[in-house]
């Protein structure tokens, strides 16, 4: 498969320069195709097929194909909504006390800030990590996480496209005994992902971004060891080992973060966008999401570009005085792109599916509104 065949599926292409993937990526018909046909299994067959068994064979499917994707093994994957999701229940599965520090950077999306924000309520201090550019001084996240309890932060900013040094940060985590949670939705679809490598405790990530994946379909890596040692805050039947025993036993690894009934459609959908990606092969996505940045960013006057001049990833950050009427006039000229609430910007995201001309169309769209 080529990005061109991958972009001619997308029927949300069809009308306007879309350059918003690190919201949201529009679906292919192929995979709509897929979770279709997975429900249709799932709610017309129920007279041959055990509902149940459908759905959790898929469950099981999905967990291995996500598994192969991120460098997991099956067990350490578990199946959520979103990232938000994952990152709430890792949250919500350890025993904070009052004193407790969690760590976050400034740079986290809402999902990284939110739930941390509600524990402030119990008495735990949550430390903001500020930065510059995008980029963490690791001498000042040393000092930052030094008595963490937790440390939360993104594999690739969503505010400036820069990459955080994941390892690193990890290990720097690790030295001081805190749990380390990385929020990581803007890297499966157009970068490489090993979270065995990386080494953290937990991994939230979601594939309706990169992977053009549908809503729904989140999914939580958790480590083996730390799986177990964790107690999720719901529970349900795929929680436990046997749901009618009178005694309470966790099902081992990341699954006992699943509950109890939810649909088999997201996930399957997720494989096939999976599948889509992987057909044309991260790297020539890569690749080609780096020529197409790079001659973006040769349009955007340096004082304004916001995101490394260099290519880190598909998000590209531009300055503007206005940017909620930079969107609304390139969405006029059917260009989508978004604005950021911090920094004061607009965001461009350009996938292996963009174009030449789109990157042309998009930079004198702000060039023309910024005037």
């Amino acid at each position: 498969m080529t990005p061109r065949e991958l972009r001619a599926d997308v029927p949300a292409f069809d009308e306007a320069a879309y350059l918003n993937f690190g919201a949201h990526g529009p679906s292919p018909r192929s995979v709509v195709a897929a979770a279709t046909a997975c429900l249709e299994t799932h709610e017309y067959d129920s007279s041959e097929n055990d509902p149940y068994e459908v759905a959790f064979g898929a469950a099981d499917r999905a967990r291995e194909r996500i598994a192969d994707l991120i460098g997991a093994d099956p067990e350490e994957v578990a199946l959520t909504e979103s990232t938000t999701d994952g990152i709430n229940r890792i949250a919500t599965a350890i025993d904070f006390e009052p004193g407790d520090v969690v760590v976050r950077t400034d740079l986290e999306h809402p999902a990284g800030i939110l739930p941390w924000q509600q524990l402030k309520r119990e008495g735990v201090e949550v430390r903001v990590l500020e930065t510059e550019d995008g980029r963490v001084d690791l001498d000042a996240y040393t000092d930052a996480v030094a008595d963490a309890r937790l440390v939360c932060f993104s594999a690739l900013t969503w505010t400036h496209g820069t990459r955080l040094p994941v390892t690193d940060l990890v290990d720097i985590a690790n030295d001081t005994g805190a749990f380390t949670l990385v929020d990581a939705v803007q890297v499966p679809g157009q970068q490489e992902m090993d979270v065995h490598e990386w080494g953290a405790d937990a991994v939230a990530a979601a594939g309706h971004k990169w992977l053009l994946g549908p809503w729904g379909a989140g999914f939580l890596y958790i480590d083996h060891e730390t799986a177990d040692s964790l107690i999720p805050a719901a529970v349900g039947y795929r929680s436990v080992t046997d749901p009618t025993a009178d005694d309470l036993e966790y099902s081992p690894g990341a699954t006992r973060f699943e509950i109890g009934t939810t649909s088999p459609a997201p996930h399957a959908g997720l494989i096939e966008a999976i599948d889509n990606i992987e057909a044309i092969g991260i790297d020539a996505i890569e690749s080609r999401i780096e020529t197409l940045t790079d001659r973006l960013k040769a349009e955007i006057d340096d004082e304004r570009l916001l995101s490394p001049k260099s290519y880190e990833s598909g998000l590209v950050t531009i300055a503007v005085d206005d940017p909620e009427t930079v969107v609304e006039r390139c969405a006029d000229e059917n260009i989508i792109i978004r604005s950021l609430p911090y920094p004061e910007a607009v965001r461009v995201s350009v996938h292996a599916v963009s174009t030449a001309a789109e990157m042309d169309s998009v930079a004198a769209c702000i060039g023309q509104a910024n005037e």
